[in-house]
């Protein structure tokens, strides 16, 4: 049994191989040739789908690396699997160990519409202090898509995290809190309100909003990103989203001055008199955003975008690219990060072994690339490119491609195993 000291778990048994990642002090990863990476297995697909990616991504490091560098996958608990052992939706060993090893990754996890649990996607965000959702999003050749060029598709969508409506400061309809919040502003406040409506409360702070933007800037920068684009409704919300896109643009001319140009600063510059080793920051509303993904995709590369706004345009933009099938994601703050698949769980096709692997298998590219081991996850994204060339994929692709072979989940994960 390896030894983990400061670990303590409660529920579950302590992984029997592997070591920890560490951090310095300045953030930077100490990971060992055998890393410990806590897994979710998820809900619904989440078993068919982690299995596949476990698969792709072992085969990945060996390939890249024999036996010099493994991965050893310890399974950790939330969702319908979590509540069935424990009697719990999330237990504290899965925030600690997450905690502890800094870096996860996990399945889809089930999320009731109107009653019933809160999002365990949101208790871990918010739990773990994961401020950032990151989605990139590109176009693989083959994948069936609804633009006539997809090819111009590849954006990188910076999502805060952790405010916004998701903070989840609401009330319902005909409580007492309600009620009192509703009394306070109509009667302080001067608003005019109905009786019957719940409230909510939107937060954005200038923390919040600063930090996310500060991340796509350093983003940018490491991966010789052409351009940020603040994404927002600051003309109607002026308050809170009006706050977000002047944070993001304080932190682009107070700390990246050197590195950044901003569109108003650009203006009236041809395009051969700009430098070209700035980033060029602008900013879009919200709503003519989705317009600009479908007409110029390629004028957009990184997007920072409050919680909400963020949550709509990721899924849109994967739309463009194949669907949220082909769409990694995480969740990193500045602790820990979470790697993860972008879809829901689909119970109707739970152990069926048919569904698109995809997302979570880029993920676990996009958390390979995270702790350094680049050479393991580029075989991974390559052998997604030459399998979707060869047609062979699963059925939600297979029914839009001409003379494709529809394969099973797991023959999927064998067939990027043998492109690799």
């Amino acid at each position: 049994m390896t030894d983990f000291p400061g670990l303590k778990l409660t529920n579950i048994d302590m992984p029997s191989s592997g070591s920890p990642i560490t951090m310095r002090d300045e953030g930077k990863l100490i990971v060992p040739n055998d890393p410990v990476v806590p897994f979710i297995e998820g809900d619904g697909i989440g078993p068919d789908i982690t299995r596949a990616m476990k698969m792709v991504t072992e085969n990945a490091v060996y390939k890249a690396y024999g036996r010099n560098r493994k991965i050893y996958f310890w399974e950790i608990y939330a969702g319908e699997k979590c509540n069935k052992i424990f009697g719990n939706w999330l237990i504290d060993d899965t925030l600690e160990a997450i905690k502890y090893f800094k870096v996860a990754i996990k399945g889809p996890l089930t999320t009731p519409v109107g009653g019933g649990i809160r999002s365990i996607n949101v208790r871990l965000r918010q739990a773990l202090e994961l401020y950032a959702c990151i989605r990139p999003v590109r176009y693989f050749d083959g994948v069936p898509s609804p633009l006539r060029d997809p090819w111009k598709v590849n954006m990188v969508v910076f999502r805060e995290n952790m405010e916004d409506v998701y903070a989840g400061i609401e009330w319902p309809k005909g409580s007492v809190e309600c009620m009192k919040i509703r009394n306070f502003l109509t009667e302080e406040m001067g608003v005019s309100l109905r009786e019957d409506i719940g409230l909510g409360i939107k937060p954005i702070s200038a923390f919040g909003s600063k930090r996310i933007m500060r991340k796509a800037i350093k983003y940018a920068i490491e991966q010789n990103r052409s351009s940020i684009t603040i994404v927002h409704k600051g003309n109607i919300m002026k308050y809170t989203e009006g706050l977000f896109r002047a944070c993001c643009y304080k932190v682009a001319e107070e700390e990246f001055s050197g590195q950044v140009i901003t569109e108003g600063e650009a203006r009236g510059k041809t395009a051969e008199s700009l430098p070209d080793n700035k980033i060029l920051v602008k900013d879009r509303i919200a709503d003519a955003m989705f317009q600009q993904i479908l007409l110029r995709p390629e004028d957009y590369d990184v997007i920072v975008t409050p919680n909400l706004n963020g949550d709509y345009l990721s899924d849109a933009i994967a739309a463009t690219a194949g669907g949220l099938g082909m769409a990694p994601g995480a969740n990193v703050g500045d602790e820990a990060a979470v790697f993860e698949a972008t879809h829901g769980t689909v119970p109707k096709y739970a152990d069926l072994d048919k569904v698109n692997p995809t997302s979570l298998i880029l993920s676990s590219a996009m958390m390979l690339d995270h702790i350094g081991w680049k050479e393991a996850a580029e075989l991974i994204v390559s052998a997604v490119e030459r399998t979707i060339q060869s047609r062979v994929v699963t059925y939600d692709l297979a029914r839009q491609m001409e003379k494709a072979t529809e394969v099973s989940c797991s023959k999927y994960a064998e067939t990027l195993c043998q492109n690799m």
